[in-house]
């Protein structure tokens, strides 16, 4: 840390420290798999910031800035992707909490059978472990350009990992809740403090606004849907995806579960994710202020690193202000990538130790199993280091981690909503699903496409850094679209799944949860508890849908209430 000013220094030190030992606190309330891997005991203000601190990392903020600076505004999307999924967290939290299951692979297991849980644990681990290598990519490159290269992104990104890794494994889930309320907090700080610095620096929004428009730069870099490659059609894609992958998802267990009630899973899920958002609109104004500033100060944007640009910002700057400024930069950028890496390596060793290393060891004891997945917290995680330092950039890494997941969330959506749906075509809609997402990455594909008549007319086929690729919306609509339909031809061939596990499924995903509950084997009802009749808007060819509560249905809609503040709201901002 040679050449950064020492009061910057010390206050890193201190951060580390201090979370370190708060995360490292947790563990002496741990002394079952439950404590460990599911608490049940979280209330609202700490599940927002749960779900808020998991879901929002600094290489998000790297995501946004590269993308804004390469394509202008409508770059939000790279992050924003999830804001129409964002009301359904309403309605997915509940179901989840309904689950009483430790995992994801849990339901999956209960639905269809063993082999479609250890399905979704081997997906949901390679899963975990690219997104957590993508987090640590994009720390390393902020605190490498964060510090002017004073600290390498080689060197920090193991220094980040043996933090979390010290606390995660110690505490588990709870120490991950406790210290994401600390890091949270430290995450807004992250997203908002270069923006007024920034914004002073260029004059402002009408800056901003001037300086781009006279560099005659491409003209929709200003525009928040542009018809280049982020438009309504990709935006649309990406939302749709996002509802496959966030079911699918090992971490939003906890997100929707860790709360004493169903109403702490629903509030903290789907406000701590709105929370995320408008963090989301700090780093894109951020962005394209330097895009403004470096045409200002005649610095050829393409001489400028994107995935460099936000922690850049931070170094330029922050120093000028106040010693210590930058070292709480720092401190904050690592809280939100640690906030994130230690609920995904969490939700791996969980998946690990509870549906694969169980299976095979049975009738061990808590203990046992506590130090199993520790044990597998520091693979993981070293499998995620072994990611950060293959993969060439952010985005490219966040390309792939979003199609890993919604190949399983196929097979959640058919068992949630129909009741034919078989362990077969579960199968076959996952094992689809990755295939087409291969085919459409290979060469002699992309070529026979472009060959096609309709080609140029729906834009299938697209020029990428002198490469050609499938266009990002047709993938999704090609791997979605072959996964559901191989996934409901196979169920309708194969042997349905046994009554009585298909009856305890629905029962559960109906029965809310009561006060006091004692949860014993995961995805059962209470003893004493009988299940709940719901009525339902059809039942036919098998269908399973529900009519939703009255608070499901206020909740939904303030969801897409809160949705068009935010876009308004950027609107008006980018055109202040």
């Amino acid at each position: 840390m040679s050449g950064i000013h020492p009061v910057d220094a010390i206050v890193l030190i201190v951060y580390l420290i201090g979370i370190t030992l708060l995360g490292s606190w947790m563990a002496r309330g741990v002394t079952s798999m439950a404590d460990y891997f599911m608490p049940r005991r979280f209330g609202k203000a700490t599940m927002i910031m749960h779900a808020f601190g998991t879901g929002t990392a600094s290489d998000q903020a790297v995501t946004v800035a590269s993308a804004t600076v390469k394509d202008g505004l409508s770059g939000i999307w790279y992050q924003w992707m999830w804001l129409f999924s964002t009301p359904f967290y309403w309605i997915i939290a509940p179901i989840m909490r309904r689950f009483r299951a430790v995992t994801t692979a849990d339901v999956y297991e209960l639905r269809y059978d063993r082999s479609v849980s250890v399905l979704f644990a081997v997906v949901g681990i390679v899963g975990m472990a690219v997104k957590i290598g993508v987090m640590l990519k994009g720390a390393g490159a902020l605190i490498d350009s964060g510090t002017g290269g004073l600290i390498d992104a080689d060197l920090a990104i193991p220094i980040i990992t043996v933090l979390f890794v010290i606390y995660g494994m110690a505490g588990g889930l709870s120490g991950a809740i406790m210290t994401d309320f600390v890091q949270g907090l430290m995450t807004i700080v992250f997203s908002v403090m270069l923006l007024p610095v920034i914004l002073s620096e260029v004059g402002g929004i009408n800056g901003v606004r001037e300086t781009i428009t006279s560099a005659h730069l491409n003209k929709n870099m200003l525009s928040l849907v542009a018809p280049g490659n982020i438009g309504i059609f990709y935006v649309t894609l990406l939302s749709v995806n996002s509802l496959f992958l966030i079911v699918a998802m090992p971490s939003v267990m906890g997100n929707c579960a860790a709360g004493r009630t169903e109403m702490d899973g629903r509030v903290g899920f789907m406000f701590g994710t709105l929370a995320k958002r408008i963090c989301t609109i700090a780093w894109c104004v951020t962005a394209i202020a330097a895009v403004a500033w470096y045409l200002q100060n005649g610095i050829n944007l393409s001489d400028v690193d994107p995935d460099q640009v936000y922690g850049d910002v931070a170094y330029r700057f922050l120093p000028k202000l106040l010693p210590g400024m930058l070292g709480i930069f720092i401190a904050s950028l690592l809280a939100a990538v640690m906030s994130s890496c230690d609920s995904f390596m969490l939700a791996s060793s969980a998946l690990f130790t509870e549906n694969i290393y169980k299976n095979l060891l049975p009738d061990r004891s808590s203990s046992h199993y506590i130090w199993v997945g520790r044990i597998f917290s520091l693979i993981v995680v070293v499998a995620g280091i072994a990611v950060a330092w293959s993969i060439e950039g952010v985005v490219e890494g966040l390309k792939v981690w979003y199609k890993v997941f919604p190949m399983m969330g196929i097979a959640f959506w058919m068992g949630l909503l129909w009741r034919r749906a078989t362990v077969a075509g579960a199968w076959t809609s996952t094992l689809t699903g990755f295939a087409a997402w291969w085919l459409v990455t290979q060469t002699y594909f992309i070529d026979w496409v472009a060959t096609l008549g309709v080609s140029q007319s729906l834009r299938l086929v697209i020029e990428n850094n002198g490469t050609f690729e499938i266009y990002e919306p047709w993938q999704i609509i090609f791997y979605l679209g072959a996964g559901l339909t191989a996934g409901i031809i196979v169920s309708l061939f194969t042997p349905s799944v046994n009554e009585e596990r298909l009856n305890r499924f629905y029962d559960l995903t109906r029965t809310p949860i009561y006060d006091n509950e004692t949860i014993g084997e995961p995805c059962t009802l209470p003893e004493g508890i009988e299940p709940v009749k719901r009525l339902m808007w059809t039942t036919a060819l098998g269908l399973e849908i529900p009519r939703p509560s009255r608070t499901s249905v206020i909740g939904f809609i303030i969801g897409w209430v809160c949705i068009g503040v935010l876009i308004g709201g950027f609107i008006a901002l980018i055109n202040y």
